[in-house]
């Protein structure tokens, strides 16, 4: 099925893939709505999505970590999906040329989503250490939890304090969440 209009708006029907041409200023909206967020997945479960999107963002969607582009938005969809740059875009190949680059991607999105609490709590530490990201954890985690208990804690979760947010794979992320008490 082909579908023309506003993908924000559009009632989309259950559809096995997604291949689309997005506006770039609504890339985060569409994507939050084709594959949902942590703590709440879309009711849609697609096979594959196929993207033009703007390359810095698919940069940050496919950099593995320790990557400098590697970021919150790139642990939150490489937990959601299997992602994968295909290729890029020059801006020639537009009428009129944009400023900037273009990149295809493919997330095929992950059949097992978060538990609630969990991706509750992912979030929260994602938005705490990556407000920050040049800071070691230790400084970024401080007041989370008394200082006696943050090594731990880190250690548990296969993480040393002294690293910072991009150096930490998604996994990583998971179980540091996974390592905190419930939520009040």
């Amino acid at each position: 099925v082909l579908l023309e209009g506003d993908a924000l708006a559009l009632a989309l029907p259950p559809a096995a893939k997604v291949v689309a041409n997005i506006p770039y200023n609504i890339t985060g909206p569409l994507l939050e709505r084709l594959l949902g967020r942590l703590d709440r997945p879309s009711s849609h479960r697609y096979e594959r999505l196929v993207l033009l999107v703007q390359k810095e963002v698919a940069d940050r969607i496919s950099a593995p970590a320790g990557h400098s582009c590697f970021s919150g938005l790139s642990v939150r969809m490489q937990l959601q999906a299997e992602c994968e740059s295909i290729c890029s875009v020059p801006p020639r190949c537009f009428q009129p040329p944009p400023k900037v680059m273009s990149e295809v991607i493919c997330l095929k999105p992950r059949a097992e989503s978060l538990e609630p609490e969990l991706a509750k709590k992912l979030e929260s530490l994602l938005k705490r250490c990556f407000a920050a990201r040049r800071k070691m954890l230790r400084n970024s985690l401080a007041g989370l939890m008394p200082l006696g208990a943050l090594e731990p804690w880190a250690h548990g979760a296969g993480v040393r304090l002294d690293q910072r947010p991009q150096e930490l794979a998604p996994e990583r992320w998971l179980a540091l969440a996974a390592g905190l008490p419930p939520s009040p």
